[in-house]
């Protein structure tokens, strides 16, 4: 197929948060021709939660800012419509409540050690309930495989998997889903040390 076929004008978008203490969280969103080549990259400003939205968004708290207000604004900057946007960071799915696209969480492999329990019940819970009993307000996953990799959509968008199956199965044996989340964090740490550099 030539560069100009359809299959050039198909693009992945993949959307991350980056957490640095002394600055707060700084979202990134790369979209990638299917050359794995840059089209778009956008970055937030840092954003940081006040003690009162702390104590009054609770346990949402996470779900919020990685979802509506860091998620949120990236999509609505980029000019480009991927097939799917993913995400390696579950609390990003909400932004699935605010957009049209389609977004997906990829999940560790089987290779990759699991996250603690302990500490992963508190965030998520896959809906083979193998994690037990959800927290009030934790995200409800619906967990799915595509090719080799585990992917993870919010419960209430579950109708969204066959989607994202038959749009990411034609690209699936040319992509790592895990390689452009580290280009973002190189990325989105050079313009924050830019920024501090900046008279």
């Amino acid at each position: 197929m030539t560069a100009s076929g359809p299959r050039s004008s198909q693009s992945v978008g993949f959307l991350t948060v980056c957490e640095y203490e002394s600055q707060g969280l700084f979202g990134g969103y790369l979209v990638l021709n299917a050359s794995g080549r840059p089209l778009e990259f956008h970055c937030t400003a840092p954003v940081r939660p006040s003690r009162a939205q702390e104590i009054l968004y609770g346990a949402t708290l996470q779900a919020y800012l990685h979802g509506e207000q860091i998620g949120q604004t990236l999509l609505e900057k980029a000019k480009t419509a991927p097939l799917v946007v993913f995400t390696d960071a579950p609390a990003v799915l909400t932004v699935r409540n605010f957009t049209s696209l389609l977004v997906a969480c990829v999940m560790p492999s089987a290779e990759e050690p699991p996250p603690d329990p302990v500490e992963a019940a508190g965030r998520l819970r896959r809906d083979d309930g193998s994690l037990g009993p959800p927290p009030p307000f934790a995200l409800r996953l619906h967990t799915f495989q595509v090719g080799t990799e585990r992917l993870s959509i919010l419960q209430d968008h579950r109708a969204d998997a066959e989607a994202i199956a038959q749009r990411w199965e034609p690209l699936a044996a040319e992509f790592d889903l895990r390689e452009p989340f580290g280009r973002i964090r190189e990325a989105v740490d050079e313009a924050r040390r830019s920024a501090t550099r900046a008279p």
